[in-house]
């Protein structure tokens, strides 16, 4: 079964923060197979709270999601926002 990374942000206090951490997390996806599914975009919410992004990026399977996740250039990606968002991230096995 696939993957899925699906992160649903709640605030993003310094947008220019946010686009260095997408270079460097772009390169960590792309090493570990992923794919985007969406990113931003249009949208309109129809239940909860408003959200200023989601992004789903699918891998070949959950392992490799798992893995593209706690390997070190993710990481390193990840440190870059510091406090600068809050979202809820998470890894999700589907088809």
């Amino acid at each position: 079964m696939k993957g899925y990374v699906v992160t649903v942000y709640k605030v993003i206090k310094d947008e220019n923060v946010l686009k260095t951490y997408s270079v460097k997390a772009r390169e960590a996806i792309e090493k570990y197979k992923g794919k985007f599914l969406v990113r931003g975009g249009k949208m309109i919410t129809t239940e909860g709270s408003e959200s200023p992004r989601t992004v789903v990026i699918e891998f070949p399977s959950f392992a490799e999601a798992k893995t593209f996740f706690y390997s070190k250039e993710y990481q390193n990606a990840h440190a870059i926002l510091k406090d600068t968002v809050v979202r809820h991230h998470q890894i999700i096995e589907g088809d």
